[in-house]
């Protein structure tokens, strides 16, 4: 596949995204009861930033990167402006671009950028934190389904840095996991795998399969049998092309929009208890915001203090969004988003906007 085919299959998953978003955001508001005018004005960002940057590369040829920032309502206050971790990053590509933008402001800026690390102004618990959202959002669901978390049999597609530390978690826990991916495959074993050993073997950006010669596709291994499946890699992963095949009895979303909206209605009605990305992934931009304010106010907190903050916004987030989603009859995707745009819908109405 040449590079323009691959930019080409990133501009539509990107754009399947945004309309789905788009779709969820229209039956959110229609569900609270708000009239069309306020999706109007907040079914697109209010403003977008777009910069186009020339790099010169390794080889001496020199290749532009657009890069985009987008503002999507500011009625409740700031937009996040605040870069944080993501794929293939981490706390020192953080700590070089906060360098960076400290250089060019000409004054010490450890709050602009998070994920940073501890020496440079960065939180205890943030490298775990997405794990420990999803781990903690795991513990609720099991409770909600009647599942022991002990040796419960569990699926991770994806064993970067959300998914080897969430394997990790799992395992100490007392689970049995059964299943773990990266972008060349999947390791699959009923009676567990030694996450311990994976966890040694595994390079830097996650990648272990190629040490095994009995690798099965990472589609495959979405369809084995499990009590718990965790998409913890790339979008558009469970769509309706498999979410019949799905055996799983809870699925926790730790990646990105890895479950499509027309895959989302499928497990709902098969009775799937879906934990979406908006709720499940959202410790690490949680800790991210424990880290700008521990940068703002100078003062550092502990790990157990971290990880004590960290678990009561979790598990008051999903009892919310659960207890939104029994009320009115909706998945926990829709009820999330019902749940969070309902604060930037209110704050635009007081302001006069609609």
């Amino acid at each position: 596949m040449s590079a323009k085919q691959v930019s080409k299959d990133e501009e539509k998953e990107a754009l399947n995204l945004f309309l789905s978003t788009q779709t969820i955001i229209k039956e959110a508001l229609r569900k609270l009861g708000y009239p069309g005018d306020m999706y109007e004005l907040m079914k697109e960002p209010q403003r977008m930033l777009t910069v186009r940057i020339p790099v010169k590369m390794d080889n001496g040829s020199v290749k532009v990167f657009t890069g985009y920032r987008s503002q999507h309502n500011d009625a409740v206050g700031p937009t996040k402006d605040i870069p944080a971790p993501d794929v293939y990053t981490n706390s020192q590509i953080m700590a070089w671009m906060m360098d960076e933008y400290s250089r060019l402001r000409e004054f010490d800026s450890p709050g602009f950028i998070t994920g940073k690390p501890l020496v440079l102004g960065g939180s205890q618990g943030r490298e775990t934190a997405t794990a420990q959202g999803v781990t903690i959002c795991i513990e609720e669901a099991v409770k909600k389904k009647g599942i022991k978390l002990q040796n419960a049999r569990i699926i991770i597609q994806g064993f970067g840095n959300a998914g080897s530390f969430l394997a990790k978690f799992m395992h100490d826990a007392g689970a049995k996991v059964i299943g773990i991916s990266d972008a060349n495959g999947g390791l699959y074993n009923p009676d567990g795998l030694d996450i311990p050993y994976l966890l040694d073997k595994r390079d830097s950006f996650g990648m272990v399969t190629n040490l095994f010669t009995d690798v099965i596709t990472n589609e495959e291994l979405l369809e084995k049998d499990c009590d718990i499946l965790v998409p913890a890699a790339i979008s558009n992963q469970i769509t309706a092309k498999n979410a019949h095949n799905i055996q799983a009895s809870i699925v926790v979303e730790a990646a990105n929009g890895p479950t499509t909206i027309d895959a989302t209605k499928i497990l709902n009605e098969r009775g799937v208890l879906l934990v979406p990305d908006i709720l499940a992934s959202a410790g690490g931009v949680t800790v991210s915001y424990f880290e700008w304010v521990q940068n703002n106010q100078g003062y550092y907190w502990s790990e157990e203090e971290v990880a004590e903050k960290l678990r009561s916004v979790m598990v008051s987030s999903f009892e919310t969004i659960y207890q939104t989603a029994a009320t009115h009859k909706v998945d926990m995707r829709l009820a999330a988003y019902m749940t969070g745009i309902r604060k930037s819908a209110e704050a635009s109405r007081f302001r006069g906007w609609v």
